[in-house]
């Protein structure tokens, strides 16, 4: 839930200092960034006394915004768990046959990283005839 509350405030402010077209700049009045951030200081303040004004409508809003959350949280949960039988792994485990048939084993799997350093290494690329080699005095 807070991650939905930062994210609104972020894509806000985003939106606030993105630039807009020409013609939606000439029709209103110019507002500066210190009139914008002293009217939303003054607008914060304000929400703040909202439950003292109005304690009704706070609880009302309260209990509102709870069964949202829940809601919210129940559908990500189904979605999760449709996208997680749709698109996840096969488990690492096998029913067994035999008279413990509600257990599970583990499944065999092939190792992985089992190279060695000559099967990583390079193939030669040189010329099918070898040089006579060079002596060096020693």
């Amino acid at each position: 839930m807070k991650f939905l509350v930062r994210a609104a405030f972020w894509l806000t402010i985003v939106i606030l200092l993105l630039p807009g077209s020409p013609s939606h700049d000439k029709a209103g009045p110019q507002i500066g960034a210190g009139e914008a951030v002293s009217a939303a200081g003054a607008a914060v303040a304000d929400l703040r006394q909202f439950c003292v004004r109005q304690p009704e409508a706070c609880a009302v809003g309260s209990q509102a915004f709870n069964r949202f959350g829940q809601k919210a949280q129940a559908s990500f949960k189904w979605l999760y768990e449709t996208l997680n039988d749709r698109f996840g792994q096969a488990p690492d485990t096998e029913p067994v046959a035999g008279p413990d048939r509600g257990t599970a084993q583990p499944v065999a799997r092939p190792a992985s990283h089992t190279l060695t350093p000559a099967d990583a290494a390079p193939a030669w690329r040189g010329s099918g005839r070898r040089e006579a080699s060079v002596k060096h005095p020693a």
